[in-house]
């Protein structure tokens, strides 16, 4: 797990941010705290995915709010919910909304230790996914004008032969195309390569 993989803790309430950024750094955590939601908005640009503790009912945006804002700028938040026993019915929103987990007030400190493990591990996860479609994107891009026409042919299915006679060339140039975006796109396969652009659109 890479040590920058920092859990941004938003609570209002400063003993309990200071508290829970204790809980998480004496478990070797790297962790951070913020008053507000507009604080963490302010100081991430979450061109990572980022990972949060955050108390549900924070002050002006409250988690909930937080959540749909970083989902709504594509940043795929893994977020562990904090609540209180009458905003549960908050809490599994937002875990319908994408929240992997939400703790109770007064939490234990194992349970809440274990939700922000499987936080950090989906947020490396969904990092991971990232960078994946990153690297896709960049070898759509080293594609010629030509090899990207082969290539939304390839995706919908169509053979060699249909490919030059709807492009009205020959087959041995599909094939030279072919072998090239198949190089480019680092493929083995034709399944494979129509993962990877099919994942990316």
């Amino acid at each position: 797990m890479p040590d920058d993989l920092v859990v941004h803790v938003v609570e209002d309430d400063l003993a309990m941010r200071d508290a829970l950024l204790l809980l998480l750094q004496s478990e070797g955590l790297p962790a951070r705290g913020y008053a507000s939601a507009e604080e963490f908005l302010a100081k991430q640009d979450c061109r990572q995915p980022p990972c949060l503790l955050v108390d549900i009912r924070l002050p002006g945006v409250n988690g909930l709010a937080l959540q749909r804002e970083l989902v709504s700028r594509g940043a795929d938040p893994a977020i562990v919910m904090i609540t209180g026993h009458g905003d549960i019915p908050l809490a599994v929103a937002a875990v319908k909304a994408g929240a992997l987990d939400f703790v109770t007030k007064p939490f234990d400190p194992a349970a809440l230790l274990q939700s922000v493990h499987a936080a950090r591990q989906r947020t490396l996860e969904n990092r991971q996914r990232v960078a994946a479609g990153a690297e896709i994107d960049a070898c759509l891009q080293s594609l010629t004008p030509r090899e990207a026409s082969i290539l939304t042919l390839l995706t919908e299915g169509h053979s060699n032969k249909i490919i030059a006679a709807e492009l009205r060339i020959s087959l041995r140039t599909v094939e030279h195309h072919r072998a090239h975006i198949m190089e480019k796109m680092h493929a083995r396969t034709i399944a494979q390569l129509i993962r990877a652009v099919l994942g990316r659109s």
